[in-house]
C-alpha cells in the first residue's frame, strides 16, 4: 500500500488514545460488493475524533485508522476468537451489522481476503500502537494506552434497554494498575451515569497491550453515543458534545496525573 492505512498524530505525553473504530473510507474493490444499508457506515464510533480534539492540545498521541471497521474490525483479534464467549459479536471482518442486515451483497470475504485485509489494515495499526508505548515507556517509564470508543445507546443485539453513558472496561482490572482503577472508580461524570466492566470490558486492544506489571496498562471507555450525538440522524450535536466534553476533559486530567506520577 502506498499509503498509511491509519493517521498518527505524536504527542509529548505517555498517553496514545487509539479510536480503531473511526475510520469511514472502505477501498472500492471491497465496496462495490457491499449493500447500500452496509455504506451508511451506521455503526461507526462517529466522531470520536472531534470529541477528543482536546486531547491534542493537552499533549496526547492520538492514532485512529482511515478505514471502517466493517473492513476489519481492529479490536478482534486476528484469529477471530470470541472476546465474550457465549454472547453474540460481530467478526473480524464483519458480514452483518449490528442490527444484523448483511453487510455484502451475496457472500463475505473468502479466507484468503480476510488475511489481506489482515495484512493491510489490521497489522500497521497494531505496529504502530505497539511502537508507540514502546516508545513512551523508554522515555518516561511508562505508558496508558486509552481505547476511545461510541456506541448506539440502544443495541438490543448486543445488550438490553438503554446503555450507561459512561462504560469503562480494564478486562476486570487485568489491563491497567490498582491505582489508575481506583482513579476511575472515583471520578464521577456529573449528570452522566457510568459503570465500570459491565457489558464492555475491553476489547482486543485492551487486553492484549495492557501490561501494568511492565509499566504498559489500557482502559477502554465505550461512550454512549447519546451524550454527543443525534443518533438518529447520525450528526454531531454541538451543544451535547460542548457538554460532555466537560466530562471527558476532567476524565483526561485524571489520567494526566497518573502517568505523571
Amino acid at each position: 500500500m502506498s499509503e498509511k492505512s491509519y493517521h498518527l498524530t505524536k504527542g509529548s505525553i505517555p498517553i496514545l488514545i487509539s479510536m480503531p473504530h473511526n475510520g469511514i473510507e472502505i477501498p472500492e474493490t471491497i465496496a462495490k460488493n457491499m449493500t447500500n444499508e452496509a455504506l451508511k457506515l451506521v455503526d461507526t464510533d462517529w466522531y470520536l475524533d472531534k470529541l477528543y480534539d482536546f486531547a491534542v492540545t493537552e499533549g496526547a498521541w492520538i492514532i485512529n485508522p482511515r478505514y471502517s471497521r466493517y473492513v476489519v474490525d481492529l479490536n478482534r483479534p486476528k484469529d477471530d476468537l470470541s472476546l465474550y464467549p457465549g454472547q453474540d459479536t460481530t467478526e473480524l471482518c464483519p458480514t452483518t451489522t449490528f442490527s444484523k442486515k448483511a453487510i455484502y451483497k451475496r457472500q463475505g470475504p473468502s479466507e484468503k481476503e480476510i488475511q489481506q485485509r489482515v495484512h493491510n489494515y489490521w497489522q500497521p495499526y497494531h505496529s504502530e500502537v505497539e511502537k508507540c508505548l514502546e516508545l513512551m515507556k523508554k522515555q518516561h517509564g511508562m505508558a496508558l494506552l486509552f481505547e476511545a470508543h461510541s456506541i448506539k445507546s440502544e443495541v438490543p443485539r448486543f445488550f438490553d434497554g438503554k446503555l450507561t453513558d459512561f462504560n469503562f472496561g480494564n478486562y476486570n482490572q487485568l489491563s491497567c494498575s490498582e491505582q489508575l482503577t481506583k482513579l476511575i472508580e472515583d471520578w464521577e461524570p456529573k449528570e452522566y451515569s457510568k459503570v465500570i466492566n459491565g457489558r464492555f470490558k475491553g476489547g482486543y486492544l485492551t487486553r492484549q497491550y495492557g501490561d501494568p506489571q511492565n509499566g504498559i496498562h489500557s482502559l477502554q471507555l465505550e461512550l454512549s453515543q447519546a451524550t454527543y450525538m443525534d443518533e438518529l440522524g447520525l450528526t454531531y450535536n454541538e451543544s451535547k458534545a460542548k457538554q460532555v466534553k466537560v466530562e471527558l476533559l476532567s476524565m483526561f486530567k485524571c489520567f494526566k496525573t497518573f502517568v505523571s506520577r
